[in-house]
């Protein structure tokens, strides 16, 4: 007998050694686009790709206010100063000329090949006095000083007209040379972090960087003691949600940890009890995150967060092994009496879980895989390590007077059954009624983000002029090249659209495509044309001759200069443009074309697919994900649906009874409606993760309605089972009732389900199953 207590034990610690090993290696994420799907849609993957890394993912928005304005610029610009080396920045802006200089030149070198305004018709003698009138009406407005800089070689006026279409995009006000809110309370920055979107770490210095910046720029300037700084922006959100999703693992795992010992601790009254009793839970914890682990090869946030409830459900185990012990029984003879029905429940939650482990994300299949082997190592542990560990002559003396109470209670619980069952097709009437309102499949309603927080994100963005997230213009071609052609032919039509009103702007790739660059060359005029067509254009205007002696020169090296490609562009603010709107993706390239203050999608669709062939997706991210999220609900509905199945043939190969199967049945199911009518009427529309929590209820409740249906050899063991079920279920409820004050929305949500549901799957069983004791 020793030698197997040995073993057993030896076994247990050297799983429990592997598992720690493991986990001191895995990677641990709060990456939310785990729970988009593992095998989305085309369209869906541009979507994903987007929110892990894509226009706007590398963004933070940056807000300066608190002090006076002139305080705020001064903070401002020394911001920018000190974050222009940052090696977490890709770029720093807060609407200052400085730092811009890489740009300035490029454009300026070769305006002739980036200007769509380089035509034949653009170097004739009425262009050009065209231009040139242009240039006179500049000279009387604050940009004087740099026409007259750019006037003599550049008379066709290209700089300047690339400088106003880059103006004409949604920019913050300037004030004292900085940019401003609308309202000149904030100042603004703008800054481009080099880490991808997903890269949380990356962010996370980034945030760092930016906070050091500030404080330092703060502490310079006196007058700016008074002034806050406010983030946001996707990486800002990541960070945010991995600090809170950790913080809840940690303060919630205590404090399920603390109640659920004081629980235990009073009802055993033994400390040594009360340390075996939690080395289930600590099994199925670590197991969980080690088979999570190796099976995804990280474990994310949330996984953790979700461990809480192991604390409940784990100790359950314990609990109907301590509890049923009788007094001069043996842990081995109880495992005996109660293993098959504890083996059975964990069968029947196991099926529940699988739910979620066959679900199409990933965040999900982590959940459902967690659960099962954190179940499994769980009650092994129960079974083949607590019982060699126990005191010798151990048992449990619940108070009598506790007993006593239950089982009054028992014996009138049946006379609820009509009430109960009535209630029950309410319910269930009452939802189909409102059905076609349950579900909320909004991206939104799975964001740990706060309202306020949001406010702040929208508020930002609107000062900014930032892109809008929601529409996107997808264009994909076999090259880098076939792709910007589909581009430049788009964008006069998308112009047109914005003179339409359809919308306020839109983003293009900064680099031409080779053949638009060979165009423009093209059409330049050669020497003795353009000296001609200058003279005609001048006449009448009060310009120098020998003003333009440098234009001729201009003009004939731009003819002859290399074309420009990405990596000309290296470097500069509309290097990073391009490295945002223009991308390698499955073989090809794709252009991807964010759109700003859309306000008649389907007109747009319908605007270019009138006037052009060219194949495109009109990206609506918004609806996309509600559609994502209502073909997994759908997915997770037929897994559901499943799971229940597997659940009726268990119970029906176990039970070998059609009407034991459908008492068992009854109340599980009774719960699930009970539940979802609550959610209904308390205000929630239904998520995704409220599904999976009614699941849960199933497997959950499936164990309390098995024990009930357990015969029981006498009063007294009936009255140790109905108090190990009562203690069960405070631990469960303590561990998923914990989990809904969750920042999580995803953990929010599956533990109100689940705490509500256990109470019920309890109570429930208690009324309708009806117990033949010997």
């Amino acid at each position: 007998m020793n030698w197997r207590r040995s073993l057993a034990v030896t076994v247990w610690l050297a799983f429990v050694a592997a598992c720690v090993l493991v986990i001191m290696r895995s990677q641990f994420t709060a990456d939310m686009s785990a729970f988009m799907p593992r095998d989305p849609t085309p369209t869906q993957k541009i979507m994903v790709e987007q929110l892990r890394d894509g226009v706007v993912s590398r963004l933070i928005l940056v807000g300066v206010e608190g002090a006076p304005a002139p305080a705020l610029a001064q903070v401002s610009k020394k911001m920018a100063e000190q974050l222009r080396g940052s090696p977490e920045l890709a770029a720093i802006n807060n609407g200052e000329q400085a730092g811009l200089e890489k740009d300035f030149d490029l454009l300026w070198r070769n305006r002739y090949l980036l200007s769509d305004a380089v035509t034949t018709q653009r170097f004739s003698a009425a262009g050009l006095r065209d231009s040139l009138g242009s240039y006179l009406d500049l000279l009387a407005t604050p940009m004087s000083g740099m026409a007259q800089r750019v006037l003599p070689a550049d008379p066709s006026g290209e700089l300047i007209h690339m400088l106003e279409q880059l103006q004409g995009q949604a920019q913050p006000l300037v004030q004292d040379d900085v940019w401003f809110s609308g309202d000149g309370a904030r100042a603004m920055l703008l800054a481009h972090t080099k880490g991808s979107g997903n890269d949380i770490d990356a962010q996370e210095r980034a945030m760092l960087a930016l906070q050091a910046a500030f404080d330092e720029a703060r502490k310079a300037l006196p007058e700016a003691a008074s002034a806050q700084m406010r983030m946001t922006g996707p990486g800002v959100f990541s960070v945010q949600s991995r600090a809170s999703i950790r913080d809840d693992a940690a303060k919630l795992s205590l404090i399920a940890t603390l109640l659920v010992a004081s629980m235990l601790l009073s009802l055993y009254r033994s400390p040594r009890v009360l340390a075996l009793g939690l080395f289930p839970v600590a099994t199925g914890a670590l197991a969980g995150i080690a088979a999570v682990s190796v099976g995804f090869g990280s474990v994310h946030g949330i996984t953790l967060g979700f461990g809480v409830t192991l604390i409940g459900e784990g100790v359950d185990y314990a609990i109907y092994l301590f509890t049923q012990i009788e007094q001069n029984g043996t842990p081995q003879s109880t495992l005996k009496r109660i293993w098959p029905t504890l083996r059975l429940g964990v069968l029947l939650s196991i099926c529940g879980f699988s739910a979620m482990l066959f679900s199409g994300f990933t965040g999900l299949a982590q959940l459902g895989l967690f659960s099962i082997a954190g179940l499994v190592g769980a009650v092994s542990t129960t079974r083949w390590v607590l019982p060699h560990l126990l005191p010798q002559g151990f048992s449990v003396h619940p108070p009598r007077r506790l007993g006593g109470s239950l089982m009054a209670l028992l014996r009138h619980a049946p006379r609820a059954r009509t009430v109960l069952l009535a209630a029950t097709v309410v319910a269930a009437v009452f939802i189909v009624f409102k059905r076609d309102s349950l579900w909320n499949d909004s991206l939104s309603s799975m964001s740990p983000i706060s309202r306020e927080s949001l406010a702040l994100d929208e508020q930002l963005r609107r000062d900014m002029g930032a892109p809008d997230v929601r529409y996107m213009l997808v264009l994909n071609g076999s090259d880098e090249e076939h792709a910007l052609q589909q581009s430049e032919e788009l964008v006069p039509v998308m112009r047109e659209l914005v003179a339409q009103g359809m919308l306020d702007g839109f983003d293009a790739p900064p680099l031409p495509s080779r053949k638009a660059q060979l165009a423009r060359q093209a059409a330049l005029p050669g020497e003795v044309e353009l000296r001609r067509n200058m003279g005609e254009a001048m006449r009448g205007m009060p310009f120098r001759s020998a003003t333009f002696a440098p234009f001729a020169g201009e003009i004939a090296t731009a003819k002859r200069q290399p074309l420009l490609d990405r990596a000309a562009l290296q470097g500069t603010a509309l290097g990073l443009k391009l490295d945002s709107v223009l991308v390698p993706r499955d073989g090809g390239w794709t252009v991807m074309m964010p759109l700003r203050g859309v306000k008649d999608a389907q007109g747009i669709a319908q605007g270019i697919r009138h006037v052009s062939a060219t194949s495109f997706v009109l990206l609506d991210m918004k609806q996309e994900s509600e559609q994502m999220f209502r073909d997994y609900r759908h997915e997770a509905s037929k897994n559901a649906l499943l799971g229940a199945l597997a659940i009726v043939v268990l119970l029906l190969v176990s039970l070998r009874s059609v009407r034991r199967v459908l008492e068992v049945s009854l109340p599980l199911a009774a719960a699930v409606v009970a539940v979802t009518a609550w959610l209904v009427l308390s205000g929630h529309t239904l998520s995704i993760f409220h599904l999976i929590g009614l699941l849960l209820v199933v497997a959950v409740g499936s164990n309390y309605a098995l024990f009930f249906d357990h015969r029981c050899t006498s009063a007294l063991d009936r009255e140790r089972t109905v108090t190990s079920l009562l203690f069960a279920n405070a631990s469960t409820v303590l561990g998923f009732g914990l989990l809904s004050f969750s920042q999580s929305p995803v953990l929010a949500a599956i533990g109100s389900t689940v705490a509500v549901g256990a109470v019920l799957s309890l109570v429930f069983s208690a009324i309708l199953i009806v117990r033949n004791d010997g």
